[in-house]
């Protein structure tokens, strides 16, 4: 597992099979390293973390290649992190 935190309240955990965008302390956007699929959370949490996701996922492929999942898809990986 790797941290790497991008800007405040705004970092990426690498995973064996995953990269994890968390926004404060939630995972909201992931991408599976074997398919390069990215995923974000389908919750709206606040216009900064939406901001923190859009900004996120433009670096592994265009915002409507994106899919959404609910938001316990995503803490799934959180209890990973743990």
């Amino acid at each position: 597992m790797n941290l790497k935190p991008i800007k405040a309240n705004m970092n990426e955990v690498e995973l064996a099979n995953a990269n994890v965008l968390f926004s404060y302390r939630t995972p909201v956007a992931l991408q599976i390293k074997s398919t390069g699929e990215v995923f974000k959370t389908s919750k709206y949490w606040s216009r900064t973390t939406s901001r923190h996701i859009n900004q996120w996922v433009k670096e592994f492929t265009e915002p409507e290649k994106v899919k959404e999942k609910p938001q316990e898809y995503f803490d799934e990986f959180s209890n990973e992190v743990k």
